[in-house]
C-alpha cells in the first residue's frame, strides 16, 4: 500500500513534469503558475473557443493556434472556430448574440473603436486583468484600448497604394491623388458598408476639405470592401490606384512577387487598432482568457507581425518588417478621440459620405 508520503511526492513529480512540459509554466512566478494551471486545465475542459476577425487570413491564423496549443500544452484535439468577416457583418452577429442572450462567440478583434468602447459601457465585455496588459500601457493612454478591458492585436492604416510596374507615382500628400490615374480606374473603401474605412475617413477629414472628397468621388471610383480584392484589382490592373490600399496585403502580394508600393501622406494616417476582447458572456472563459494573453504576448505579436505585416502596440515590440509595420513612435498619426465619438456622430458622418459618393 502506498504511504501518503509517496502519494505526495508522486503528484509532486507529476506537476514538476507537467511544468517542464508545458511552456507557458516553465519560470512562471508561484501565483502566475497557479493561475495559468488552472486556466489551461479549464481550457482542456472546454475544449474549444470561437474567434471572430476582421483581418488576419487562414494561414496566419493556423500558425496561430499551433503555437498557442504548444504554449499552453494543449492537445491537437482543441479547436479554434476561428471565423473571417468584414466589419459590418462582424458588428451585426455580436450585437445579435447579445441581443437574444445566445453568445457563440468568444472572442473578437475589430478595428471600430468607438463601438467597443460603447460595448465596454454596456458591459459586453469581459473584465480581465490581462497579466500582457502591462506592456500595452503607453497605447492605452494614447486612447487605443483601455485597461483591464481590450487592447489592440494589431493596428493597420488605409492609404493610397498602387502597381509600380504599372503606375509611376511620385505624390506625397493624399491630395496627389486627384487627377493621378483616369477616371474609373481608381478604388476606394467602401464606407458605407466598413466601420473601419469610417473610421479613416472621420480622421482625414480633419486634414482634406469638402472639396477633396467631392473631385475623389468626381474620378468615379469602385467602392470595394476586402483589402485582398483591392489589392489584387491593382496587381491584375483592373485598377491602377487604390485610395484605401492597406500595406499589409501590398507585404502579402509582394512576396508572391507583386510591386505594390503604398504612400504615407505627408498629412499623416489614421491609425486602426484592431480592439481585441472578450464577450462578457464569452461560453469558454478560460480558453478565452489564454487566447488573449497569447496573441497579446512577444510570440503571438511576432507571429501576427511577420504574418499580417500589422503594426504592434506592445512595448519594446521590434518589428520585423518595419517597411510595412513601422513602430507606432515612427508614424505621424492623425489624432481621434474615438471615445468620445458616439455612433450617432459616426452615422451622420457615413450618411455625409454617402451624399458625397452615391456608391
Amino acid at each position: 500500500m502506498k504511504t501518503f508520503a509517496t502519494i505526495l511526492f508522486s503528484a509532486m513529480l507529476a506537476g514538476t513534469a507537467l511544468a517542464q512540459s508545458v511552456p507557458a509554466l516553465q519560470n512562471a512566478a508561484p501565483e502566475e503558475k497557479a493561475r495559468l494551471e488552472k486556466l489551461i486545465e479549464g481550457a482542456k475542459q472546454e475544449g474549444a473557443l470561437s474567434y471572430l476577425d476582421t483581418v488576419l487570413q487562414p494561414s496566419t491564423n493556423d500558425e496561430l493556434v499551433a503555437a498557442f496549443r504548444k504554449h499552453y500544452g494543449l492537445p491537437s484535439s482543441f479547436k479554434v472556430n476561428y471565423a473571417l468577416t468584414t466589419t459590418g457583418n462582424l458588428v451585426t452577429r455580436v450585437e445579435q448574440e447579445i441581443g437574444a442572450d445566445r453568445v457563440t462567440t468568444d472572442v473578437v478583434a475589430i478595428a471600430s473603436p468607438t463601438w467597443v468602447f460603447e460595448q465596454v459601457a454596456a458591459r459586453n465585455v469581459m473584465e480581465y486583468a490581462s497579466p500582457e496588459y502591462k506592456y500595452y500601457a503607453k497605447v492605452f493612454a494614447q486612447g487605443f484600448g483601455q485597461d483591464r478591458y481590450f487592447a489592440f492585436n494589431g493596428a493597420y492604416i488605409f492609404v493610397p497604394m498602387w502597381n509600380s510596374e504599372k503606375l509611376d507615382f511620385k505624390g506625397k500628400s493624399i491630395k496627389d491623388v486627384i487627377g493621378a490615374v483616369a477616371a474609373g480606374r481608381i478604388s476606394v473603401g467602401d464606407v458605407g458598408k466598413s466601420t473601419a474605412y469610417l473610421a479613416t475617413f472621420v480622421g482625414q477629414r480633419d486634414v482634406a476639405d469638402e472639396k477633396f472628397f467631392k473631385d475623389l468621388a468626381a474620378m468615379k471610383p469602385s467602392f470595394l470592401i476586402r483589402s485582398e480584392q483591392i489589392a489584387a484589382r491593382l496587381v491584375t490592373g483592373e485598377d491602377l490606384m487604390a485610395f484605401s490600399g492597406m500595406p499589409t496585403r501590398a507585404y502579402q502580394y509582394n512576396q508572391k512577387g507583386a510591386k505594390l508600393k503604398f504612400l504615407l501622406p505627408e498629412e499623416g494616417v489614421v491609425l486602426l487598432p484592431q480592439n481585441l476582447f472578450i464577450l462578457a458572456k464569452a461560453p469558454h472563459p478560460n480558453s478565452a482568457r489564454l487566447w488573449l494573453d497569447f496573441i497579446l504576448s512577444e510570440q503571438g505579436q511576432t507571429i501576427l507581425a511577420k504574418g499580417e505585416a500589422l503594426i504592434s502596440g506592445r512595448s519594446g515590440f521590434k518589428s520585423p518588417l518595419p517597411e510595412y509595420a513601422p513602430a507606432i513612435d515612427d508614424l505621424k498619426l492623425i489624432k481621434v478621440d474615438w471615445k468620445g465619438t458616439s455612433s450617432a456622430k459616426l452615422k451622420e458622418l457615413r450618411d455625409g459620405w454617402v451624399a458625397t459618393f452615391n456608391p
